[in-house]
């Protein structure tokens, strides 16, 4: 796709803690019109961040209210091969996308569609349009075997998820792209903190790129931008080595931890990349109450300012930026979840001002 700048304009995380699925449209719509985010409500079950990606993986069954997958049950091999089966059909193109096994249900995707019918409807003058999907890395973490194995250390199972993602993704961009604007996904994941602690001592750096590179390109190739969300610490080459367009991460607590990275940020921005800086602090609601535009304004300004290391101006960073909550709403009240909106909003407008 041709050339995207973000240009300091502001979107969301995604999640919300809202159980009227027209309200918390309505409250997207007009906080972030430039770039709205479907919500993912995950009060309701088949919204949730990791299970609402689940439905057509091999081993996973309606109704199923855990995350085990019985890899070692004489249905799964069954199961495996109908799954590579849809897949290649899918792949090349003799079977439609949109009604496969891919596609999101009718209660895992009825916050997405009942946003899509409320676009269309409006008349909104779009930068982007933004969806979300759990990453390989988060999900194949938090699903487990019949042992309580992660199935990231099956590799069956990884080449599976990753490519159950990957159709994800780019059965959602099929359907953003109708809107006529240009789409950005992301890729939420959490787990990417947790990279080299002791929970993930075997694990290589050349699997998680491997693991991400799937899903990113499948982004790529169905002409849509790919972000990546990790809402802590982490190593963060892991993010500037991939092929992602955005990195977006918690900038109100870990700025200082980012900036360390100012040789491979300059280049990731000069190459075109854009940062979403996850300023508006969502995990305390006494400091969301707290602050206030300008004061977030101000410490993340000041940040910026010591970047200048990397050979960039200020304005040049600024253009190649986005604003976003640090990380998504849902275990926010909805006043609070509110506010955030509120602040990202005029976080955003401050910003463009410097521009």
């Amino acid at each position: 796709m041709q050339e995207w700048k973000a240009s300091a304009f502001a979107t969301l995380v995604g999640s919300m803690p809202h159980l009227n699925r027209q309200k918390a449209i309505e409250l997207i719509l007009q906080s972030v019109p430039e770039i709205p985010v479907w919500p993912q409500l995950s009060k309701y079950k088949a919204e949730q961040m990791m299970i609402q990606y689940l439905e057509g993986l091999p081993g996973i069954h309606p109704g199923q209210e855990d995350l085990v997958v019985p890899t070692d049950s004489s249905e799964f091999e069954t199961e495996l091969y109908g799954f590579y089966e849809e897949y290649l059909e899918v792949d090349s193109g003799g079977r439609d996308l949109l009604s496969s096994r891919f596609k999101m249900g009718a209660e895992t995707g009825r916050t997405f569609f009942e946003f899509l019918d409320a676009v269309n409807r409006a008349n909104l003058d779009c930068r982007a349009i933004k969806g979300q999907i759990v990453g390989p890395f988060t999900l194949l973490t938090g699903l487990k075997d019949r042992q309580d194995r992660a199935l990231l250390y099956d590799e069956r199972l990884a080449e599976v998820v990753t490519k159950h993602l990957a159709m994800k993704a780019k059965w959602q961009i099929q359907h953003l792209k109708a809107t006529g604007f240009p789409v950005i996904i992301f890729l939420d994941e959490p787990a990417l903190a947790g990279f080299g602690s002791s929970a993930f001592i075997s694990v290589s750096r050349e699997l998680v790129q491997k693991l991400l590179k799937e899903v990113i390109d499948a982004v790529h190739e169905s002409g849509a931008l790919a972000g990546i969300h990790i809402c802590a610490n982490t190593d963060w080459m892991l993010a500037f080595d991939s092929d992602v367009d955005i990195i977006n991460f918690d900038a109100y607590n870990y700025f200082d931890r980012f900036a360390l990275y100012k040789e491979p940020l300059g280049r990731f921005l000069a190459g075109n990349g854009t940062v979403a800086w996850g300023i508006i602090p969502t995990g305390d609601s006494r400091i969301t109450k707290m602050e206030a535009p300008e004061s977030l304004a101000d410490r993340l300004l000041k940040g910026v300012n010591e970047l200048s290391g990397t050979g960039l101006t200020r304005e040049s960073i600024l253009s190649r930026s986005l604003f976003t909550p640090s990380c998504g709403c849902a275990s926010l009240t909805e006043e609070t979840a509110e506010r955030v909106l509120t602040l990202t909003r005029e976080v955003g407008r401050i910003f463009r001002g410097y521009l």
